[in-house]
């Protein structure tokens, strides 16, 4: 079965590992703080999770999903995520970040600045526009009508495609925003941001997004 190396054991960490055992894949999960401080999650996880260092996790891993504070993202394990999609959950916070420059002036943005940390992988998007605690419970099975849509984004038409089958694993249809110089449609301050709704209307609110700068 897929593996998936999950970076990062937060509020979305732990809720996309829930989600994805349930639809059968198997997940090592790691923190900054050491496998021995998980083991409360992976008992709760079972038999299909276990604990792992960063660089462990990424190397197990089929591919990976980093969900860490994007104040963090240098610190993510490069040559052990070499050749994989890496899905990128971050958003940017300049109060918990501090301010980035590029990201300011909306002339990068966060999954490209990790996709230049990661050369050597094809990141893509994802889970960074869902409210945590409903990646467990607003999946519905494909061709449900009004089903939820969550928007990916990627250079690499392949990442996209694992996040599309991922998504409906778990019970998501999906909206592609193209690459990632598009991906700030479905950041902060957007109104697709947080927001509920079905492919369509998730189409129609990355259309109506306007880049923000920072002052």
């Amino acid at each position: 079965m897929t593996t998936i190396g999950i970076i990062g054991a937060g509020h979305i960490g732990g809720q996309v590992a829930r989600a994805a055992i349930t639809a059968g894949y198997d997940v090592v999960i790691s923190n900054s703080r050491g496998p021995e401080t998980l083991a409360g999650l992976v008992a709760e996880l079972g038999p299909k999770a276990r604990a792992a260092t960063s660089a462990e996790a990424a190397a197990a891993g089929d591919f990976a999903v980093v969900t860490v504070p994007l104040k963090n993202y240098t610190k993510v394990p490069v040559a052990e995520l070499a050749g994989k999609v890496v899905i990128d959950t971050n958003n940017y916070y300049f109060e918990r970040d501090g301010h980035i420059a590029e990201l300011d002036d909306g002339s990068a943005t966060v999954s490209g600045l990790l996709q230049a940390h990661l050369p050597e992988s094809r990141v893509a998007k994802g889970f960074n526009a869902i409210n945590y605690g409903d990646i467990t419970v607003d999946g519905t099975p494909a061709g449900t009508p009004g089903r939820r849509a969550l928007v990916t984004s990627s250079d690499h038409d392949d990442a996209a495609a694992l996040v599309t089958a991922l998504y409906d694993a778990l019970g998501f249809d999906t909206v592609n925003a193209g690459p990632l110089s598009e991906s700030w449609r479905i950041e902060r301050d957007q109104p697709g941001y947080g927001t509920t709704g079905d492919a369509a209307a998730m189409t129609a609110l990355l259309a109506r997004a306007t880049p923000v700068s920072v002052a």
